[in-house]
């Protein structure tokens, strides 16, 4: 592990953001972990979600709301990379925004497409997120799963190789993997991330929302993100 790569970008990254849905948090603090949507529903096919899909594990006693896919164009993907593919690595990972600013973003985008959705949003620390987890994490330069408004003004395409090992920051030559922390778009864990009780630092939710009680002293207003 080297920790002059997680302490470069910790000292400018200090929380990484994790956008998710108020219905997971009863799942996420009963496993202490998160899990990426190949993890909850292994046998799921590579299909574009169109819309939120509920996995139901554990006989019913876990349940979890996958987010939908954007359309991405195919002139967006790299040559020789087919939609499942790549939809394949995405569903492989744990997302988390490196800014508030970043997940404010993702969370505006979700209310306009879905006006009755309730959503909330970890902080959690980047440090300890990193070492715990430092074979698993990969860095973007680009937002991976979006869905660019002028393909054809892009400058990278997406395929798995826009996804740069942790261990690989600083002396990468690709030009679309991030060479410096202010170019890091995404922090990505794949599998799980365990230990979310350790990590956690704030949890932004409306000031409706049921939180586990041991979290309460964590809240923060989403509108303060």
């Amino acid at each position: 592990m080297n920790e002059s790569i997680i302490e470069k970008i910790a000292h400018r990254r200090p929380l990484l953001y994790h956008f998710t849905r108020t219905a997971n948090l009863a799942s996420i603090t009963r496993s202490d972990q998160l899990l990426s949507a190949r993890e909850l529903a292994p046998l799921a096919p590579a299909e574009r979600r169109t819309n939120p899909v509920e996995v139901v594990r554990d006989s019913g006693a876990d349940r979890a709301i996958l987010n939908p896919h954007l359309r991405i164009a195919d002139s967006m993907l790299a040559e020789g990379v087919s939609q499942e593919e790549f939809r394949r690595w995405l569903n492989r990972h744990i997302f988390f925004w490196p800014t508030a600013k970043d997940c404010r973003q993702m969370l505006e985008v979700y209310r306009r497409r879905e006006p009755s959705g309730r959503f909330c949003v970890l902080a959690l620390d980047t440090r300890l997120l990193l070492a715990a987890h430092y074979a698993a994490v990969r860095l973007t330069k680009y937002d991976s799963g979006s869905s660019p408004r002028f393909p054809h003004r892009c400058s990278y395409r997406k395929s798995p190789e826009m996804f740069l090992p942790l261990d690989r920051f600083g002396s990468s030559t690709r030009t679309d993997t991030p060479v410096s922390v202010a170019e890091i778009k995404e922090v990505l864990v794949d599998g799980q991330a365990t230990g979310v009780a350790q990590l956690l630092r704030a949890v932004y939710a409306d000031a409706d929302e049921e939180l586990p009680a041991d979290w309460n002293h964590m809240r923060r207003s989403l509108a303060d993100l």
